[in-house]
């Protein structure tokens, strides 16, 4: 690359400072492409020098051109000894393609000529690897799979002496131990299982790729299953089985509030049992409180009469309405009580 920029101002920059010096027809002179005007026999008629013969033109751009040539290769001297570094990269030196040392972003120094230098990425980085494998039933997958590492900003220098670069650090070392380490995690895990629960797989996988990557200057950041191509047979497969479990869910809740409605008919029949219960016993209690107070009424009448016969004969003089009775049978006489006091 050094070449090459150097080609490119030497091109586009000496033929302007010629112009800037000479002028147009002093520039013509100087790399022989003027001209002459001929005379009326066809011979050009330069102004010559008196002493070598030489046109003055000539002899006086000489001079100006080695002067303009060595002001020239200063500048460019000068303008190829700094070089920058962008944010995000650290800068590898090189001398005549020895990797010497790295620097950080930023502007920075070197020999024009001999040093050179190329830039290594240290932010995260992203490979993406589309690969066959299978799943634990046998079920052929095409699985696309993507992994983030970001190369050691202090071993930068020891990745490029080791690897040249990046992109074949990924060709040689990463992508391999990727796509190994991918396809001997997905066959332990059914194709169902990793549409539901890709989180185990991708925990397995970036588990064993970092134990892989363990001695290299990188680290693994994060891994992701970008996408998961199944057989159409086996989605169609996957969609019966979920119309069938939707069916049954939409079963299984009938069933249930049948069960529910059963349930409230049961409890709605045991209360109002109870309900019953509890009136009959009510009822049962009343009728005994009657009959108790009912015997006792009949307990004292008793009492009373044993301890005062004439209790009754009062009683059916209190009942008696005055008048005898107007047809008689048989022999008798009529009973008249003596309502006479007892005076002994």
């Amino acid at each position: 690359m050094t070449v090459i920029y150097a080609a490119v101002i030497l091109v586009g920059i000496i033929p302007m400072v010629l112009y800037i010096i000479f002028g147009w027809k002093g520039t013509l002179d100087v790399i022989g492409l003027r001209k002459y005007n001929a005379n009326r026999n066809g011979e050009v008629s330069p102004k010559l020098n008196k002493e070598n013969g030489v046109p003055i033109t000539m002899e006086v751009s000489g001079k100006k051109v080695l002067s303009s040539v060595g002001g020239l290769l200063a500048f460019m001297v000068i303008w190829m000894s700094f070089f920058t570094v962008e944010e995000g990269h650290v800068g590898i030196v090189k001398r005549f393609s020895e990797a010497r040392y790295q620097v950080n972003p930023g502007l920075h120094f070197k020999v024009p000529f001999i040093d050179s230098v190329e830039e290594i990425e240290v932010r995260t980085r992203k490979n993406v690897e589309s690969m066959l494998s299978s799943s634990s039933e046998q079920m052929p997958l095409t699985v696309e799979v993507s992994v983030n590492w970001t190369v050691e900003r202090d071993s930068a220098l020891d990745l490029f002496k080791r690897y040249g670069g990046l992109n074949q650090f990924e060709q040689r070392i990463l992508d391999p131990r990727f796509r190994s380490v991918t396809k001997n995690i997905l066959p332990q895990f059914s194709a169902e299982q990793l549409i539901q629960d890709r989180a185990s797989a991708i925990r397995l996988i970036e588990g064993q790729l970092i134990e892989e990557m363990a001695e290299f200057p990188v680290g693994v950041d994060n891994i992701q299953i970008e996408n998961i191509v199944l057989p159409p047979r086996y989605i169609e497969s996957i969609e019966t089985k979920q119309r069938e479990l939707n069916l049954a869910a939409a079963e299984q809740h009938k069933l249930e509030r049948q069960r529910l409605e059963s349930l409230r008919q049961v409890n709605t029949a045991e209360a109002q049992a109870q309900s019953i219960v509890k009136v009959a016993e009510a009822e049962a209690q009343a009728t005994r409180l009657r009959g108790e107070a009912e015997a006792s009424s009949i307990e004292a009448r008793g009492a009373a009469l044993r301890s005062n016969p004439l209790i009754v004969d009062l009683t059916e003089a209190e009942r008696w309405d005055g008048a005898l009775p107007t047809m008689m049978t048989g022999e008798g006489t009529l009973p008249i009580l003596d309502m006479r006091q007892d005076n002994d």
